[in-house]
C-alpha cells in the first residue's frame, strides 16, 4: 500500500479507536491543531482508505467465516446475561472468552458499519456539493463533451480543429473541474517537446485558473513545473514526450494519474507512443479522462487524422468534437480583429489552405508538405517590380551542401517567389561570400543557420549583411507550417534545387509506410534557408492555437 509510518499508525489507531479520524492523527503523532484536517484528508486518500478496508476485512475473517452480525451479538449477550443458556446437565458455562470475541467483533462491526455510512454520506455531500464550471463561459459546440465527460460516458475527448477554435481553452478549464470532484486523482498535460511547455500549455492552465477564480486554491511552481491543488494536494504534471523518462518517474503521493491531455496531438510520433505514455501514466483507478487535441495536418494520410477517423467510427469509448472559430457563440477578447482579418484575408488569396489552417479540414493527398506549389516561368520583368528581398543560408560542406536562398514575398497574395539560389558542395565560406558579392547579393539582410556563429562572423568580415536566426521552442514547427500555407512560385530553371526539395519533401513514415508527423531532415536544405529568410515574416505574425 505504500503508506508511510505516520500514515499506517493513524490507519491502525481508526481501526483502533471505532473510527474517530481526529484523535486517530493526533494519536500517530499529527499537530493537535490540524489534527482534525489531516484524519479527514487522510481518509479520502485510496492507499489509506484501502489499509483500513483490507485490515477490517481480515479480522472478520480471523473470527470466522460465518460473522455473527450486531443484532446477533446484542441477542446472544442478552441470553448469557439471563441464563437461558445452559450445557445438558442444566448449567450456565464460562463465557467469559466468547464475550471477548464478540466485543472484538462488535467494534470490528461497529467501525465497518460507521465507514459505510460515511462513505454513503461522503458520496450525498460530494453529489450536493459537485463543482461545475459556468457553461457560459464555454461555447456551445463544447457543452454535450462537458455534459458527458460529467455523466462519464467516455474516457477519451479527441479534439480536432481549427486556428482560435478555444478547444485548448475548455480542455484547460474542465480539468479543474476534474480535479476538484475526483479528490485521489491527478493529471499530466503533455506536448511532444519539453521546452515548448511553459508558454503554451502551462500558460493556458494558469488561464483557464484565473478565469475560474481559483487563484487562491491552486498554487503555480516553475520548477519544478507542477500546479497544485492546495485543499488536498492533487498535482498537474507537465511533460514533454521528448524525455520518456521523466514521464516514467511521476509518482504522486496517493492516488493516480487519472487525467492526461495530449496537446498538440499531431506532433506526437504515431499511435504507438500515445498509447506507451498512456500505460506508463495511468496506473491504479477506476476512471481516466484521456484528451487529445490538435490543429488537423493538411494530408489524410498523417497518422493524427487516421486516428481521429478511426475513433468517430468504430471507438465507442472516444467522443470526437470538432470545432472552428466560427463556432464560436460567446465573445473571444484574444482572438480580434486581426485575428479575423487574417482569416479572411487567407480565405481570399488561398481557400485550401485557409480550409486547412482555420477551419481544421485535412484537405491535402498523400504525404507532400508543401502542396501549393506554383510551377511557372518568373520574369525578369516581374523581379525588377519586387520591392523588398529576403535572404537565407543553411551552412553545409559535404556530403550536406552549402544553401543560400533569394525570394521575394507579396504580403497581398501570400505568395512566396524563389528568385535564386546557391547550391554546392565543399564550398568555403570565403568562396560561398565571393559569390554572392558577385552576384551582388548584399543589398538586403542573410538570415543565417545560428549553429555556426564562426561562418556568420565570417561573412560579415567579408562585408556581408549576416545575422544569425532566432531559434526557439516551436520555431520550425510553426516557420514550417507557415510556409505551408503560402503559394510557394517556382521556377525550375532558376531555383532547380528548391523546386526538388519543395516538391519531393514528404513527412516522415512508420516501418509499415504510414505518414507520421515530424518534418526529416534530409533533402531540406534550401527549405530551411527559406525558413531562415522568411524569419521576420512568421515570428511577426504570432499564433492562435
Amino acid at each position: 500500500m505504500d503508506l508511510t509510518p505516520k500514515q499506517k499508525a493513524f490507519a491502525d489507531e481508526y481501526i483502533k479507536n471505532g473510527g474517530n479520524a481526529s484523535d486517530a492523527a493526533r494519536k500517530a503523532g499529527y499537530a493537535e491543531k490540524n489534527a482534525e484536517v489531516i484524519g479527514a484528508q487522510n481518509l479520502r486518500k485510496l492507499n489509506i482508505s484501502s489499509y483500513i478496508a483490507k485490515k477490517q476485512s481480515l479480522i472478520e475473517k480471523q473470527k470466522g467465516t460465518d460473522i455473527m452480525s450486531l443484532a446477533e451479538i446484542q441477542q446472544r449477550r442478552s441470553m448469557i446475561a439471563r441464563g437461558e443458556l445452559t450445557d445438558s446437565f442444566g448449567f450456565a458455562p464460562d463465557f467469559s472468552d466468547q464475550l471477548k470475541s464478540m466485543n472484538d467483533l462488535e467494534k470490528t462491526l461497529a467501525i465497518k458499519e460507521a465507514r459505510e455510512e460515511q462513505k454513503k454520506a461522503e458520496e450525498k455531500a460530494r453529489l450536493k456539493s459537485e463543482y461545475h464550471i459556468d457553461l457560459d463561459i464555454v461555447p456551445d459546440v463544447f457543452h454535450k463533451m462537458i455534459r458527458d465527460i460529467r455523466k462519464k460516458k467516455h474516457s477519451e475527448y479527441i479534439l480536432p480543429g481549427g486556428r482560435g477554435s478555444m478547444k485548448s481553452s475548455t480542455i484547460s478549464l474542465i480539468i479543474p473541474e476534474l480535479l476538484k470532484n475526483n479528490p485521489n486523482m491527478h493529471a499530466l498535460i503533455l506536448r511532444k517537446v519539453g521546452n515548448t511547455i511553459k508558454d503554451s500549455v502551462y500558460a493556458q492552465m494558469k488561464w483557464a485558473i484565473d478565469k475560474l477564480n481559483l487563484n487562491e486554491e491552486f498554487v503555480c511552481k516553475v520548477s519544478p513545473m507542477e500546479i497544485t491543488y492546495k485543499p488536498t494536494g492533487q498535482k498537474i504534471y507537465f511533460r514533454g514526450a521528448d524525455d520518456p523518462l521523466k514521464i516514467k518517474s511521476i509518482k504522486p503521493e496517493f492516488g493516480y494519474i487519472g487525467i492526461v491531455w495530449f496537446e498538440e496531438l499531431d506532433q506526437f510520433a504515431g499511435p504507438e507512443e500515445i498509447r506507451n505514455i498512456q500505460q506508463s501514466a495511468i496506473r491504479g483507478g477506476n476512471e481516466a479522462y484521456k484528451f487529445k487535441s490538435f490543429n488537423p495536418p493538411r494530408s489524410k494520410n498523417n497518422w493524427a487524422n487516421e486516428y481521429t477517423a478511426e475513433a468517430e467510427e468504430k471507438d465507442d469509448s472516444a467522443l470526437v468534437v470538432h470545432s472552428t472559430y466560427l463556432n464560436l457563440d460567446i465573445e473571444q477578447e484574444w482572438l480580434g480583429d486581426i485575428f479575423l482579418a487574417d482569416a479572411e484575408h487567407l480565405k481570399e488569396v488561398n481557400p485550401d489552405a485557409y480550409e486547412n489552417e482555420y477551419l481544421g479540414k485535412a484537405n491535402g493527398n498523400g504525404g507532400n508538405i508543401f502542396e501549393y506549389i506554383e510551377e511557372r516561368t518568373i520574369t525578369d520583368e516581374e523581379i525588377s517590380r519586387m520591392d523588398k528581398i529576403f535572404q537565407g543560408c543553411d551552412w553545409g560542406f559535404f556530403p550536406d551542401p552549402y544553401a543560400f536562398i533569394r525570394l521575394y514575398y507579396n504580403h497581398n497574395t501570400e505568395k512566396i517567389y524563389l528568385i535564386d539560389e546557391i547550391y554546392e558542395n565543399k564550398w568555403s565560406n570565403r568562396k560561398s561570400a565571393d559569390e554572392i558579392l558577385k552576384r551582388k547579393y548584399d543589398d538586403y539582410t542573410i538570415t543565417c543557420d545560428s549553429a555556426e556563429p564562426k561562418s556568420i562572423n565570417d561573412y560579415r568580415d567579408f562585408g556581408l549583411p549576416a545575422r544569425g536566426a532566432i531559434k526557439g521552442p516551436g520555431s520550425v514547427e510553426y516557420s514550417m507550417k507557415w510556409l505551408q500555407t503560402r503559394t510557394i512560385v517556382i521556377d525550375p530553371k532558376r531555383t532547380p534545387n528548391a523546386y526538388k526539395e519543395f516538391s519531393e519533401y514528404e513527412y516522415e513514415r512508420d516501418k509499415d509506410g504510414n505518414v507520421i508527423s515530424g518534418y526529416s531532415d534530409e533533402n531540406n536544405h534550401l527549405v530551411d534557408a527559406c525558413r531562415y529568410a522568411t524569419e521576420s515574416l512568421w515570428r511577426r505574425r504570432g499564433t492562435n492555437a
